[in-house]
């Protein structure tokens, strides 16, 4: 605009007595200008009608109101205004409504600005240019046509001013907010402060401070509706307050943005000057250069496979281009320093020599022949063929029999070196196959870590509770397992951190559980199982005197002057105290005395030797925690000796019955379900037995002459039918609570039955087993060794078993069988000629 211009169009301002009361609405979508504004508003060629042009040009005023917001809408708001002041034009353009035909009287405030339209500009592409000036507030009193045009007759408003020291304070403190304003604030510059100081208004600088602020539509809306400039002021300090929070927020964010920026730059060149100066100064390389020179150089010597090597080699590649203050930096480190530090092709020689190996296996454990001799067996495969590999041992047995300690001792024997970790409780299945790289932390899972450890790739790793493994949303460890115990698949086993095959097929794994039943048929499948026995009284007392008193009284600081157990002593200790099927028990009463005696000769400063009898136990271990079970001796009618097999070894039991009066069966002592039908099988078979034998009797004729003894027999075989059949049988297991189950009761059960029954006793001295068909035949059952060993423990020197089961007994040594009678049967009447024989 020319200053010819300027000073016309101040004098039409100074001069406007009388407005046209009836003009054009243009609607406008984004903040409108305010009175004493000066703005353009650019109308498209199909916005600009010919009835527009024409009211336009009669007239010389238009005016602007905003558009509602209606819900759902989304208005295109302009570019943000600039500050502008009555006598400039500023780089600003008000957006007019898309379509105006469409908007009703309804659509749009009625409170807006009256404008005088300065200049009409017609624009290349066809559209129309208006230079606006805005001049009052007005309010629409009526609509006087929608359309074509919104034409409406117009109340102008005159601004309420109450000049006093409160509006001169609110002016000074709206000018002070700008000041703080235009140093955080780019559109508060030295031309709107000139702007505000020549205001001719109070009304004219809150107007000008809001058109620079880029209100919303509905604050706008609401500044412009408000007519009394103290509470306009009042309005407007709360806007600037905002915009000053919101510049301050703004400031800091860039100023930690700028600062991490320099930071890494401010970084990045002092190391590239350092690499120039160490190069001028012919000094070594930097930390990072070397590191990366080191690890290409492991990569290159190190004999790992071509597709890790591809794998090293791309990660190196991707290190050297990461700056080393980046996370990646790190983490990409991290996954080499473990790819260089795998034992790829490092492993340790075993031992040629058989007998040296025996020797070290009998030095370490008591027994357990199946076992050592199966590693003998390995070693000797081992000379004949030396790349012999994938063998899986799987050591089943109760607590306390050695399974952990055998693994120590077999890589002792081997030569190689050990490392057990423990599967029970393990739920994640990233515990054996590794995280991801892209989890925070991630790392290789636990068979590499312990590759890692050991620096070999042909160790003895024991898994250690394998029957304890759990399960849960995380994955299943056990089905993980599966391709580790696999020879055919852990020649390529994939870990999910390397992401590359590692080669565990010259790893010799060994599993250890107490329960089979407990581990997954799949599992057990890949695997060659080894169980383990139960101790005899013998072999404990061999273990006590060579291993365990020693290793105590090393633990404990005595000698064999200190502290020493009699043979007596000791037999009394594993009856009373350690009748286990292990020697764990055994061994920590055996550590009690040991304190006991150190006690003794650090208070009474006494040197004499401390060997307890027998009858002292009870004073230092507390009473007695097992009874003798074959103290029942002779055994009353209906009370039979059983063997049971449990996780923690074999056991004797009881079966007791009892008459009572009434009819039915009744069953007692934790039973499961395949005992329970067990029993009733048993109860079912013995009144069919006693029915027989009652036909069996030769029958009697009133004319001939009877004999005493068929009618004797007569009257027994009618009383042991109607004995069953006049009274309520109650069965019971003892320590009820202790849960039982399995079929091999069976035979003990029909015995109790029918020894009820006939109201003879069995041989108190005889313990059985075996399943009974509802035929009367034994059929066969497992853990006869374990059986076996219990028995033998408890005193008992006979033994009833399955005919099918009689080749178990070679698995039982020669020595646990001296002293004892077997009698393998196919038919429950051969029990019963043995069982009741006198």
């Amino acid at each position: 605009m020319s200053a010819k211009d300027k000073v016309k169009l101040n004098s039409e301002i100074q001069t406007i007595n009388d407005l046209p009361n009836e003009l054009v609405v243009i609607p406008i979508v984004n903040s409108p200008i305010f009175p004493g504004m000066i703005a353009p508003i650019i109308l498209s060629e199909d916005k600009y009608t010919s009835e527009l042009d024409e009211m336009v040009t009669q007239v010389g005023y238009v005016a602007l109101n905003l558009v509602k917001f209606k819900e759902g809408q989304d208005y295109v708001v302009g570019d943000e205004p600039e500050e502008t002041h009555h006598d400039a034009v500023e780089e600003y353009e008000m957006e007019a409504f898309d379509d105006v035909a469409d908007l009703t009287s309804k659509d749009i405030y009625k409170v807006g600005v009256y404008c005088k339209v300065v200049k009409k500009l017609k624009l290349p592409d066809g559209s129309v240019n208006l230079l606006v000036h805005g001049l009052k507030r007005y309010k629409i009193s009526k609509f006087l046509e929608e359309s074509p045009l919104l034409v409406v007759k117009a109340d102008v408003f005159e601004e309420i001013l109450e000049a006093d020291e409160e509006l001169d304070a609110y002016t000074r403190s709206v000018i002070n907010q700008v000041k703080k304003l235009s140093e955080i604030n780019p559109y508060f510059n030295e031309e709107m402060k000139l702007a505000m100081l020549n205001s001719p208004s109070p009304g004219s600088l809150a107007d000008l401070v809001a058109f620079a602020l880029s209100l919303d539509v509905p604050e706008a809306q609401d500044f412009l509706e408000t007519l009394v400039v103290k509470k306009r002021f009042a309005k407007l300090l709360v806007y600037l307050k905002r915009e000053k929070d919101v510049a301050d927020i703004q400031k800091k964010i860039t100023d930690e943005v700028n600062d991490k920026v320099n930071k890494y730059q401010r970084e990045y060149f002092l190391r590239e000057q350092l690499k120039v100066i160490r190069s001028e100064l012919g000094m070594d390389e930097d930390e990072k250069s070397k590191e990366i020179k080191k690890f290409k150089e492991q990569i290159e010597e190190i004999n790992m496979s071509e597709e890790a090597k591809i794998s090293a080699l791309e990660e190196l590649e991707r290190l050297e281009s990461i700056p080393d203050s980046s996370p990646e930096y790190n983490i990409t480190r991290t996954f080499l320093t473990w790819m260089v530090t795998l034992p790829w092709d490092k492993k340790t020689e075993d031992n040629a020599d058989i007998k040296e190996a025996q020797k070290v296996l009998e030095k370490d454990h008591y027994g357990l022949e199946k076992a050592k001799e199966r590693i003998l067996e390995f070693l000797a495969v081992r000379q004949l063929k030396p790349e012999y590999d994938g063998t899986i041992l799987c050591l089943a047995g109760p607590p306390g029999v050695g399974k952990t300690s055998l693994g120590q001792s077999i890589a002792n024997a081997l030569g190689r070196k050990f490392y057990r970790f423990s599967l029970g409780g393990m739920r994640d299945e990233a515990e054996i196959k590794g995280h991801r790289r892209t989890y925070v932390g991630a790392m290789p899972g636990k068979l590499l870590q312990a590759l890692k450890r050991v620096e070999v790739n042909n160790p003895v790793i024991m898994l250690d509770e394998i029957d304890k493994l759990g399960r849960s949303y995380q994955g299943d460890p056990g089905s993980a397992l599966l391709e580790v115990l696999d020879p055919e698949q852990n020649k390529s086993f994939l870990d999910n951190y390397l992401d590359v095959p590692f080669d565990l097929s010259k790893v010799l794994f060994i599993a250890t559980a107490n329960y089979v039943g407990e581990i997954p048929d799949a599992l057990l499948d890949r695997m060659e199982l080894i169980e383990l026995s139960g101790y005899t009284v013998e072999e404990k007392l061999s273990i006590a005197s060579k291993w365990v008193i020693p290793k105590q009284l090393k633990k404990h600081g005595l000698t064999t002057k200190d502290f020493s157990l009699s043979v007596k002593t000791l037999k009394t200790l594993i009856s009373d105290y350690a009748r286990e099927a292990g020697v764990r028990r055994m061994e920590q009463y055996v550590a009690k005395l040991c304190r006991y005696a150190a006690l003794k000769k650090v208070t009474m400063k006494s040197k004499k030797k401390f060997s307890p009898e027998p009858k002292l136990l009870e004073t230092i271990l507390g009473p007695k925690v097992f009874q003798s079970e074959v103290a029942q001796k002779p055994l009353n009618p209906g009370i039979v000796t059983g063997l049971a097999w449990t996780a923690y070894g074999g056991e004797i039991l009881f079966v007791e019955t009892l008459p009572i009066k009434g009819k039915g069966f009744k069953l007692t002592g934790q039973m499961g379900d395949v005992m329970n039908e067990s029993a009733n099988l048993a109860y079912s078979y013995v009144q069919s037995l006693l029915q027989n034998e009652l036909a069996a009797v030769p029958e009697t004729k009133a004319k001939k002459k009877v004999t005493k003894k068929p009618v004797a027999q007569v009257k027994k075989a009618e009383a042991s039918v109607d004995f069953l059949a006049n009274h309520e049988v109650h069965l019971h297991l003892p320590a009820g609570a202790t849960p039982k189950d399995g079929p091999s009761a069976g035979i003990t059960m029909a015995l109790a039955l029918y020894s009820l029954a006939k109201n003879k006793k069995v041989r108190g001295n005889v313990a059985m087993t075996g399943e009974l068909s509802l035929t009367g035949k034994v059929l066969p059952v497992g853990g006869i060794k374990e059986k076996v060993l219990a028995a033998k423990r408890a005193g008992i020197n006979e033994i009833i078993l399955p005919q099918a089961n009689a080749k178990d007994l070679q698995e039982v040594p020669e020595r646990h069988r001296k002293g004892m009678k077997f009698y393998p049967v196919e038919h429950f009447s051969d029990v019963l000629s043995i069982a009741l024989r006198r």
